[in-house]
């Protein structure tokens, strides 16, 4: 088994996100950093046409921010929760850039920029991830119509209506042109393992993602990676899951409670909306990442980041079968480099 982190194998940054977010996002504590909000419907007439415009306009607004057109980008990787990740398939067709589907659950923003940081490390100069979930889409495929009006628990999470797209880079001269004093460069990724805890309550996705978390986690500082100084960007765990990574890791005498953050626990405010446990979903650490996190970075209010992406991995048949909901976390490390210390030669 894979024990260690991967590098690219040359400088890959990330230059430019994308954030599209639904009306309940836009209410929350990082409504006025995302690039776009609608109603919902983004104008149109089913749930999954929506999240497919929630994409498409993501990465037509990263491109911009780029200054890039479609046929500059290598490779598109790209993911959500809808049955074969339709969403993605329409949104995205329109861009004539050569399309990965994936479906990481809610881990897939951060298994994009994995795989995307590789390839551009290695085959590629330029990549593209994008992913996205909507409320009422997620709520058809892995629970119940929203018609039928049932109980949330206070372990249920809330899924976000959201996308982000992230284009990383070989290039140093792309990197020059970002914005802020510093450039967010992925430096190492290391993908999770399945875990399987036996939870199968699919209202508490926390707890069957948390060990995963902790298990990636505990694997890179067994290999030697450092966790001094990190903040710890975990993909959606709410305060539940939150709680139970933090213990199994301090259980392995690794205390990571004060840096830690939940993209669950940070996208909405629990005293003005009802989300229960917190948000989840593919688009709730794709908005916190793409809006939050990198524009920190960028500003130099963030030092290094390890943004582990947390995914259930699930179905409707799964759950009627009584099955167990299996977890993996992948991880992607984060590192500013101040804008004067690159040079367009690829030296840094």
């Amino acid at each position: 088994m894979q024990n260690k982190p991967f590098s690219p194998a040359r400088p890959v940054y990330l230059i430019s996100a994308g954030s599209v977010s639904g009306s309940k996002e836009k209410r929350g504590p990082l409504g006025d950093l995302f690039d776009f909000s609608g109603d919902d419907r983004f104008g149109k007439d089913t749930w999954e046409k929506a999240e497919s415009e929630m994409q498409r306009l993501a990465l037509g607004i990263a491109l911009r921010k780029a200054e890039l057109i479609d046929s500059e980008i290598d490779l598109l990787f790209a993911g959500d929760l809808v049955n074969q990740c339709l969403p993605s398939a329409f949104g995205l067709a329109g861009y004539r850039i050569p399309y990965l589907g994936l479906f990481g659950a809610c881990s897939t923003c951060a298994e994009g920029l994995l795989l995307g940081a590789l390839t551009a490390g290695t085959c590629a100069r330029r990549t593209a991830a994008v992913t996205s979930s909507h409320f009422c889409t997620a709520e058809r495929q892995f629970r119940m119509p929203l018609e039928y009006g049932g109980q949330r628990p206070p372990t249920a999470q809330w899924t976000a209506t959201g996308a982000g797209a992230f284009l990383l880079s070989a290039l140093p001269r792309d990197a020059l042109r970002c914005g802020g004093g510093f450039v967010p460069r992925i430096t190492e990724v290391m993908p999770g393992c399945t875990v399987d805890r036996g939870i199968t309550d699919v209202c508490n996705m926390g707890a069957a993602m948390a060990p995963a978390a902790a298990d990636t986690v505990s694997r890179y500082a067994a290999s030697g990676g450092s966790l001094a100084d990190a903040v710890i960007v975990t993909g959606d765990l709410g305060a539940e899951g939150s709680g139970i990574f933090i213990d199994l890791l301090r259980a392995e005498g690794i205390d990571v409670g004060k840096r830690h953050l939940d993209c669950g626990l940070a996208l909405y405010d629990p005293e003005t909306e009802d989300i229960h446990a917190g948000a989840s979903g593919c688009g709730c650490s794709a908005l916190v990442m793409a809006a939050s996190v990198l524009r920190d970075i960028r500003e130099g209010e963030t030092g290094d980041v390890l943004f582990v992406g947390t995914g259930a991995l699930t179905n409707a048949m799964a759950s009627c079968q009584g099955q167990s909901i299996p977890g993996v976390a992948h991880l992607v490390r984060i590192h500013p480099v101040p804008r004067d210390q690159i040079r367009e030669d690829g030296g840094i």
